[in-house]
């Protein structure tokens, strides 16, 4: 599991932090951001590029809120971006939605629950089945 993360400027600590943290598990971590000052914008095309052509399986972007992130990555085909703020969330995204990108907002949660959501993010599969109708309706908005 490849996992490409990106940030903005406010976004730049935490992202720092969670490459530590899933390289300690042992996970192969792209950063596409490694200039501290980015905006938003540029960090969310930065990573779904990254997963879109397949040089990641999944994707981290972290920002003030996570909001614009969120609305810049999902304007990319092939990318499903959820912003979320508890680990349930990002289980069920992942379980239902099929979503291969997160967007984090670092102003809105801290150190410690971005550390949970993120990995609970990555490790969750997709349940497929029922919910494969929706995410090939996703899918075919771009």
């Amino acid at each position: 599991m490849k996992i490409a993360i990106g940030s903005d400027a406010k976004g730049f600590e935490m992202k720092q932090d969670l490459i530590a943290y899933f390289q300690s598990l042992g996970y192969p971590v792209r950063d596409v951001t490694p200039e501290p000052d980015l905006d938003f914008v540029d960090a969310a095309v930065r990573v779904s590029k990254a997963v879109r052509d397949q040089r990641a399986d999944r994707g981290i972007i972290i920002d003030e809120y996570g909001i614009g992130s969120f609305m810049a990555a999902n304007k990319h085909k092939g990318i499903i971006c959820a912003h979320v703020c508890n680990e349930h969330s990002a289980e069920m995204t992942r379980r239902h939605n099929n979503a291969n990108i997160l967007a984090i907002g670092s102003g809105m949660v801290g150190k410690t629950l971005a550390r949970k959501i993120s990995r609970v993010f990555v490790e969750q599969e997709y349940d497929g089945g029922r919910h494969q109708i929706r995410v090939d309706m996703l899918n075919r908005q771009c």
